[in-house]
């Protein structure tokens, strides 16, 4: 049975680039791309202005210059989002303590009952979304539904600064039409997969039975019925634990793994950084990422008996990984990432050492 709950998706407009705009005058009403300019950035956010040529996030900065030869790439600037973002996430806690964020520029809210009184979910959002208008003098865009999963389709249905609301009622009507793409966890393998049965559309799927959606694709299968129906109990997560902290680089020249120690060093004492300001966690594994030139994967990890107790102490295990790196010594990496994770409480783990540590009698 489905949870009835009033859920708010809030999703800031080009976020990292209208910051850009906003602060810098002479960037309005241009194609702007918050990246670095070469061969090896990837384009962080593009403008309204830069979308209109096919500029995406996550594109080679090269392919967007080409698509937009007039594109302005400003480096990104992620102290200056972070305090945005915190701006953003001060006026969300006047409505509600049940927020989820999933990035700087996005987060979900629970507006079931909230410190305002206001008298609807819509009201709520439209008040959010004016305060950040008028506070932060960007816009967002929102989505309100009965559960997450809606949410986050409606928030995209009216952008740029846009409010789309999927009460109840209209769920199935709402779900019908879309390309099954928009489900979430439906990618291009599942896309396919549901192409050759013929399914192109949420009311296509709907239209197949339980027992042959379980019978194709196992528990899957369930959750793909559910999500046709508009079915998600999943709640705001208002507390995530973290499961790793790290910081990686991207080379401009690719290295060999000899060379890589200076800049594990360094990235070591940025993962540690940000070890630091976890409170009552601490993280016991090191894990080294790395990325070679014909860009394939990496990761080595190591739990030591005694955890890593500095920056230091990371990088000599992060740079001893690497001889856990089978591959021919002229191998060479284009990236390189060092993080730790494997938290555990920190009470418990002394609790733990003082066990082990204790002279025995």
């Amino acid at each position: 049975m489905s949870v009835s709950r009033k859920i708010l998706h809030i999703d800031m407009d080009a976020f990292y680039a209208s910051v850009e705009q906003r602060d810098d005058p002479s960037l309005r009403g241009k194609p702007v791309a918050v990246a670095w300019r070469g061969a090896r950035s990837v384009v962080c956010a593009a403008s309204y202005e830069a979308r209109v040529f096919g500029v995406r996030s996550a594109m080679p900065a090269i392919r967007a210059e080409r698509l937009c030869p007039q594109l302005i790439f400003v480096p990104p600037d992620f102290v200056r989002y972070k305090a945005v973002s915190r701006q953003v996430r001060e006026i969300f806690e006047r409505h509600t303590d049940l927020i989820e964020p999933l990035s700087l520029d996005e987060a979900y809210l629970d507006v079931s009952e909230t410190k305002t009184g206001l008298p609807s979910a819509t009201a709520t959002a439209e008040a959010i979304r004016n305060a950040i208008r008028e506070e932060t003098h960007l816009t967002a865009s929102a989505g309100v539904a009965p559960n997450k999963f809606l949410a986050k389709i409606a928030s995209d249905f009216n952008k740029p600064d846009g409010l789309y609301v999927v009460r109840p009622h209209q769920v199935e009507a709402f779900l019908t039409p879309l390309p099954v793409g928009r489900l979430p966890g439906v990618g291009k393998v599942m896309e396919a997969k549901l192409a050759v049965l013929g399914i192109a559309t949420v009311g296509d799927l709907r239209g197949l039975l339980l027992a042959e959606l379980e019978q194709r694709f196992g528990r899957w299968g369930r959750r793909l019925h559910e999500l046709s129906h508009g079915i998600d109990d999943h709640a705001v997560q208002s507390e995530r634990l973290t499961l790793q902290v790290s910081a990686e680089d991207t080379f401009e020249s690719d290295l060999l793994l000899e060379e890589l120690e200076p800049h594990i060093r360094r990235l070591a004492e940025k993962a540690w950084a940000g070890h630091q300001r976890e409170t009552g966690r601490i993280a016991r594994t090191v894990v080294l990422k790395l990325k070679t030139s014909d860009f394939h994967t990496l990761t080595r990890s190591y739990t030591p008996s005694q955890r890593p107790s500095s920056a230091n102490d990371l990088g000599d295990i992060a740079c001893a990984l690497r001889e856990r790196v089978e591959r021919p010594a002229d191998s060479r990496y284009r990236l390189v990432g060092v993080g730790l994770s494997g938290f555990v409480d920190q009470d418990s783990y002394r609790a733990q050492s003082d066990l082990f540590d204790a002279p025995a009698k």
